[in-house]
């Protein structure tokens, strides 16, 4: 006898629908946050001082909220696993160095891109489950696509390109811990905010008002303004909130991949902010990095 089939309940409908507004809202002020960055790091503000606007900006906002938001169902080495694998001091540090050496372009293939190579590659590992054929076609694309980005930097000696390249995919590795953790310990976005947040801010601004160069007292006030604001609210706070919430509604599979459109964006969004224009090599492998990451998802 058939059996009859079950529809979705509206909690699991609405629940995918907050997990993809979160991804497409995190995709918006991620590809923002690559343009910025990249900005800031022109001006005579060192990567630290951005860190520390950061911080700074997110920490005060953060703060009154630390006792009642703190994850208390997760053990210590937990929170402190999330801090620090999370968008903190590390991660941070790592894009805004990135950025001083490679361009926008360079931080989307190879931060973004690697993103759902890495966080599949603990999935992966957890659970004992190689990928499929379409995942393993997806993932050659993305590498291959990659390689003709970086190639192409590399190749033409420009700067320390390559170390850009590395801090972006350290960043990436960093990043798919955190994914990974959000959905295992289930962690709510305000908990996220504060885990990352305060402990971030606490260790952080010490170190840099002690012991990093800086370049405040030569910048303009408007553009410290700007960059505190941008970097404290956007990446700060509002994109650790969505982040949690497509971590836990969409799975780290699903979150990651919608990193796929960051690459193209990214890379537009700079031409006419910062006249960063890639060549044709470069054009190939975004496009083959974000159609390697369009069929990650559809394999997902």
């Amino acid at each position: 006898m058939a059996q009859p089939q079950t529809q979705p309940n509206a909690d699991q409908v609405q629940n995918v629908s907050l997990g993809i507004a979160s991804a497409v809202a995190v995709l918006i002020i991620w590809s923002a946050f690559f343009v910025f960055s990249r900005a800031g790091v022109q001006t005579t503000l060192t990567a630290g001082d951005i860190a520390a606007l950061r911080f700074t900006v997110a920490g005060v906002i953060c703060l009154p909220f630390l006792w009642a938001w703190w994850p208390r169902h997760i053990p210590i080495w937990a929170a402190a696993l999330l801090s620090m694998t999370g968008p903190g001091m590390i991660y941070t540090m790592c894009m805004y160095l990135g950025l001083s050496e490679a361009s926008v372009a360079y931080a989307g293939v190879f931060s973004n891109g690697a993103l759902p190579i890495f966080t599949g590659a603990l999935v992966a590992y957890v659970s004992h489950q190689l990928p499929g054929r379409m995942q393993a076609a997806a993932l050659a694309m993305i590498v291959i696509g990659a390689v003709l980005v970086g190639s192409t930097g590399v190749g033409a000696g420009n700067g320390n390109v390559w170390l850009g390249i590395a801090l972006f995919l350290t960043s990436a590795a960093i990043q798919s811990i955190y994914i990974f953790s959000l959905r295992h310990w289930k962690v709510k976005p305000r908990q996220a905010l504060v885990l990352v947040n305060i402990p971030n801010a606490l260790l952080f601004l010490p170190i840099w008002a002690l012991f990093l160069p800086s370049g405040m007292a030569e910048t303009p006030l408007s553009t410290i303004l700007g960059q505190a604001l941008f970097q404290g609210l956007g990446p700060g706070f509002l994109a650790v909130i969505l982040f949690s919430l497509a971590a836990n509604h969409l799975g780290p599979n699903g979150t990651a991949g919608f990193s796929a459109a960051v690459p193209a964006t990214a890379a537009v969004l700079a031409i006419p902010v910062l006249g960063e224009i890639p060549v044709p090599l470069e054009w190939a492998g975004i496009g083959l990095v974000s159609l390697g990451l369009v069929l990650l998802v559809r394999a997902r």
